[in-house]
């Protein structure tokens, strides 16, 4: 919303002022010179009783100076907000290493600078809970959360957080329980009175629905694990099981998919034994508050990416993507379910 209140004009005003203040041409060529700024502000401001007081010239002034800030202010009433906004904010959940972000995140971001003509910053956050934080509190304009982290989102801002694009992987999403092969473990059961490593607390493929399948399996990890913990990110997870400092571990199936295709872990040695059900996930989110047109537009291009050209195939490929499609909060209401079921959501 534009500020058009009495406090706002004068503000305009006295910026106009000084300005021809400061104008020695206008000062030594045209007119007697300038009073101070406050007293050009009183001129532009005072009612039109007070005109017959007043040098043709400062009349002329103050009249100048009165049509100069209203046509300021209405070219701002008129333009679209999102005009204003000079950078866009981006962030995502902390799922892997910094430097890892970084490598996804940057294509994506050049992208949308050129699309939407503005400039764009991605910038890291140091945990789930803090890229929830910053865009509640505005400090960031799109996210791209998990499913958890989006209904932890809308949670706190009491529904402020609006999704907007999904990856099309995302309306059956699972996650895998992985394990070293000769651990004698093959079935959720046999990880009773085992260590047991999740992800963030925060996260949905690596922490709740695991919980969440465990708990219908009758299988409660703070009861039934000799340890339970928490790695903070999917390749760590991965490093746990693989180092031997727990017995298993659970995590998003795309990281693992990736960490066997690029080599990374040897399957012959810690493999997958149990893979979840599907449910929704990952989301781009924004705030509700932020205006409908920019909304549109970052929808857009995000939707618009295709593995049929260059720049899409690397975007869409780093994010472990095929392409975009829409969502709606709709989507993430069984995980809000899952989240109170296991105890995680109070």
């Amino acid at each position: 919303m534009i500020d058009i209140s009495p406090s706002r004009t004068r503000r305009v005003v006295v910026g106009f002022a000084a300005q021809l203040h400061g104008s020695q041409a206008i000062t030594s060529c045209f007119a007697p010179p300038l009073p101070p700024v406050g007293t050009i502000m009183s001129l532009a401001l005072s009612s039109s009783a007070s005109l017959p007081l007043l040098s043709p010239f400062h009349r002329l002034l103050r009249i100048f100076l009165a049509a100069t800030a209203l046509a300021t202010l209405t070219t701002l009433a008129a333009a679209p907000a999102h005009a204003q906004q000079q950078v866009l904010k981006v962030t995502t959940i902390p799922e892997e290493a910094a430097t890892e972000q970084m490598r996804k995140f940057g294509p994506i971001t050049r992208y949308l600078e050129r699309v939407l003509g503005m400039k764009v910053e991605f910038t890291p956050v140091n945990d789930y809970p803090a890229a929830v934080e910053a865009l509640v509190n505005k400090q960031v304009d799109v996210v791209w959360f998990g499913g958890f982290t989006h209904v932890q989102a809308q949670l706190r801002s009491g529904g402020k957080i609006v999704p907007i694009a999904q990856r099309e992987e995302d309306t059956r999403f699972r996650s895998v329980f992985i394990t070293r092969t000769d651990s004698g473990i093959k079935t959720l059961a046999d990880l009773k009175s085992r260590q047991v490593s999740f992800g963030s607390q925060s996260s949905t493929s690596g922490h709740l629905m695991p919980r969440s399948f465990l708990l219908q399996a009758k299988i409660d990890p703070d009861k039934d694990f000799k340890r339970v913990a928490y790695s903070g990110a999917h390749d760590a997870t991965i490093a746990s099981v693989v180092g031997g400092r727990v017995d298993a571990a659970a995590l998003d199936i795309t990281v693992w998919r990736r960490f066997v295709e690029d080599k990374k872990v040897d399957t012959a040695k810690v493999n997958v034994f149990f893979t979840t059900p599907p449910y929704y996930n990952y989301n781009w989110s924004v705030h509700a508050d932020m205006p409908a047109a920019l909304r549109e537009r970052i929808t857009k291009a995000l939707l618009d990416l295709s593995m049929g050209t260059p720049e899409g195939r690397e975007i869409l490929t780093l994010n472990r993507a095929t392409k975009y499609i829409a969502t709606r909060p709709e989507n993430y209401r069984d995980l809000e379910a899952a989240g109170r079921s296991a105890g995680l959501i109070r």
